[in-house]
């Protein structure tokens, strides 16, 4: 599930800055939640960050966008893996290669 941030907001800046994945971002009015990079903190921490700072508790689970923890873990792989440099742009041989 990916949480969303709701009307409540008071844009105090607090939650972007928490956001492991990236995914707060400044909207029109108030801040959102990009749905395909929450992870809900899964794989980074045991509750979601920005909900633990928010002083107006607007940051509910998106009814649309329903996931399983299973669905949420294999998403922070995904985004993990996107982030990870590759190791060709590194010049580093791939894991288990041998060394020239």
């Amino acid at each position: 599930m990916a949480l969303m941030i709701t009307d409540e907001c008071i844009n105090c800046d607090v939650c972007e800055p928490e956001c492991p994945n990236d995914a707060i971002y400044m909207g029109v009015e108030i801040y959102e939640i990009d749905p395909h990079k929450c992870t809900e903190c899964v794989g980074h921490f045991d509750e979601p960050q920005c909900v633990q700072v928010c002083p107006v508790a607007c940051i509910p689970v998106n009814p649309s966008h329903v996931e399983t923890r299973e669905t949420l873990w294999q998403k922070f792989e995904r985004l993990a893996a996107a982030k990870a440099p590759s190791d060709t742009a590194t010049g580093a041989a791939p894991a288990g290669a041998p060394g020239v």
